[in-house]
């Protein structure tokens, strides 16, 4: 099997200015960091070792990722 290719989101939390980094579809993949470097740092750990608890099967699963849109509403 060949290294996943990851997709993670990354946003900034408004209160703290902490950068906050998940990815959807691994369960309890997420984590924060005082800035960007860091929060790879940290984000490509956790994937680390939420992969090493999933089966082969499971991880060659993984949807991949297509694209994000940014959707104007009316408030």
């Amino acid at each position: 099997m060949k290294n996943p290719n990851i997709t993670a989101y990354i946003e900034k939390d408004p209160d703290t200015g902490y950068y906050v980094g998940f990815v959807p579809a691994i369960p309890g993949a997420h984590t924060q960091a005082e800035n960007l470097d860091e929060l790879y740092r940290n984000l490509k750990e956790v994937v680390e070792l939420c992969l090493e608890e999933m089966d082969i099967e499971s991880i060659e699963h993984l949807p991949k990722f297509v694209g994000i849109q940014q959707i104007e509403v009316r408030v």
